[in-house]
């Protein structure tokens, strides 16, 4: 008995000694990935700041010497850059502002009303959504150019175009964008939690379906709705592969082609095109620690959702 008393401080020291060394574990591994992940940004940023012929000198750690000749470069003297920033300005917005209400709008519907085929179609949402997004680029591609026929449907005297014709055009890509299958999921998850009482008086009172969404549900639905705008704006401003394919001339390049384009005129200069990146950077950055609470709150709810 005696042994049995003696041992208990013992494993309760090894106990506690055992717990500490987790949680020291554990904050060295967060501090770890942190810095990895801060990295990038933080080199991005001092070389940016040093002049083009100090680039590789050292320190390596700090803008030493300091300038700001990049950024006047990028700002004064490359004339397309700010048409860039405009182009991807525009696309990022008109999507986010389309998909947000399409994708409220149709996950609504898989969450309140009937309609035939309704599972069948909601799988095949779930379905596309496991799909490499390289699978239909192709086909996309088509779509918005010249079309799955080449010079269109015939019928009789009557022509019918099978593409939209938008190469080189920024609504080439933007049509593509103002719906995603995730967005609809997200929604139809949100909704499916949505209390009904808040409807059914709505309705009581005389308002319709369409009065009732965009009166009660919409404004309701805020939380959710930010972090897809959210999601949507930082896709769309850092997408990169749709664009390259669609947009051809300089004039309507976004701003990640047009920094890509940037790089092959003066591969060189390594300082200035960092200091075109932090255009690109700084926007997303702004936009998720302005709304970073009601992305965390919005994901934390998804994922608890049921049905």
């Amino acid at each position: 008995m005696a042994v049995t008393t003696r041992s208990q401080p013992q494993a309760y020291e090894q106990t506690v000694f055992f717990d500490r060394l987790r949680k020291y574990l554990f904050f060295a591994m967060l501090a770890f990935w942190a810095a990895l992940s801060i990295a990038p940004l933080y080199f991005t940023l001092v070389f940016s700041f040093k002049p083009v012929a100090n680039a590789y000198t050292p320190p390596i750690w700090l803008p030493i010497p300091f300038t700001l000749e990049n950024y006047q470069t990028i700002l004064g003297t490359f004339e397309l850059f700010p048409r860039w920033v405009w182009n991807s300005v525009f696309i990022s917005v008109i999507v986010t502002a389309f998909r947000v209400l399409f994708c409220a709008m149709a996950g609504y519907a898989f969450a309140r009303i009937e309609f035939p085929l309704k599972n069948f179609w909601f799988n095949l949402l779930l379905i596309s959504m496991m799909m490499p997004g390289v699978v239909t680029l192709i086909p996309s591609f088509l779509i918005i150019g010249p079309g799955l026929i080449r010079g269109g449907l015939e019928l009789g005297d009557l022509r019918i175009p099978t593409g939209f014709g938008l190469i080189d055009n920024p609504w080439g890509v933007i049509l593509p964008g103002v719906a995603d299958a995730f967005g609809v999921f997200m929604m139809t998850q949100f909704y499916k939690s949505f209390p009904k009482e808040l409807e059914e008086a709505a309705m009581m009172d005389g308002s319709g379906r369409w009065g009732t969404f965009f009166r009660i549900v919409l404004p309701i639905s805020q939380t959710q709705l930010i972090t897809l705008a959210l999601l949507t704006f930082q896709g769309a401003w850092n997408n990169f592969m749709w664009p390259l394919l669609v947009l051809r001339s300089p004039e309507q390049f976004t701003l990640p082609i047009g920094l890509q384009w940037f790089r092959g005129e003066y591969y060189t200069l390594y300082s200035v095109i960092l200091a075109g990146s932090i255009f690109n950077t700084l926007p997303i950055l702004i936009i998720f620690f302005v709304f970073q609470q009601y992305f965390v709150r919005s994901i934390a709810a998804t994922g608890s959702k049921e049905g």
